[in-house]
């Protein structure tokens, strides 16, 4: 008989398999071309998942910003549901040749694993190598050459600086991610920025006022919105079959700011 710590143990990893057969099981249902591919950066080889819309004209790019757990089943889900919406998203792994051997995400395995790997990667790496994922589909055939950024948790934080680093975005949307806190990073923003925020979020939520203090005094657009009663990963919470009610209303609303902002770009 099992002791009731590997009883818990079985079932936090039940539950965590749970949580990415939800996603993948949607991914598999979806009537739209995905496909894996490529980008050399450099010395550097990028994996990244791209979503294609099914639609008549040109369409508009999403790059989509990994949360700290590298690219899960769930963020290429998000590329899926803004390809539904009529868009192109590009989700880039960011930890590509970060794995023994040189994998990625998948590669590495635990949690544990992966968060130390994302604390570890070199700011400069990371914006070439969304500068990379964004060059290689806003150039694609089907785009029309508009580009915006979308980024969860870590990859919030990572839309926020990005935001800083590539004068070619037209739109930002940090979810729940912190704000660059430099006067001198703020002023090179020239997208107008977006945020989501879970109103149980006070670790996030804390630094809001600073980002509408140094946003405001740059001149900067700033428009953040907090989602009461949701949590920290609302968006990726709020899909899940056991979705809490704060969560999927959270969840439900931002989408449809989302694509609100995107079909004004």
């Amino acid at each position: 008989m099992k002791s009731p710590l590997l009883l818990l143990l079985s079932l936090v990893v039940t539950l965590s398999l749970s949580a990415q057969d939800w996603a993948k099981a949607r991914l598999e249902k979806s009537p739209r071309h995905m496909e894996w591919v490529k980008i050399t950066n450099g010395t550097r080889t990028l994996q990244c998942f791209v979503a294609y819309p099914e639609v008549k004209t040109k369409a508009t790019a999403v790059v989509v910003i990994h949360e700290i757990f590298g690219l899960t089943d769930w963020v290429r889900g998000v590329t899926d549901q803004l390809a539904e919406a009529g868009y192109i998203a590009i989700a880039p792994d960011l930890l590509s040749g970060m794995a023994p051997g040189g994998g990625g995400t998948a590669e590495l395995g635990s949690g544990d694993a992966v968060r130390k790997a994302i604390s570890s990667l070199p700011p400069e790496q990371v914006t070439s190598d969304l500068k990379a994922a964004m060059a290689y589909v806003s150039a694609l055939p089907a785009a029309n050459g508009k580009a915006a950024v979308a980024g969860f948790c870590w990859g919030g934080a990572q839309t926020f600086r990005f935001a800083t680093q590539e004068p070619k975005i037209l739109a930002a949307f940090p979810f729940y991610g912190t704000g660059p806190d430099r006067a001198e990073d703020i002023a090179k923003i020239s997208a107008p920025v977006f945020g989501f925020y879970g109103g149980n979020d006070a670790r996030v939520n804390a630094t809001i006022e600073t980002s509408k203090t140094l946003m405001k005094n740059a001149g900067k657009r700033y428009e953040p919105v907090v989602y009461d009663g949701a949590g920290h990963g609302f968006m990726r919470a709020g899909e899940a079959p056991d979705a809490s009610e704060a969560n999927r209303k959270g969840r439900d609303e931002a989408w449809k700011r989302v694509k609100q902002v995107l079909s004004g770009l």
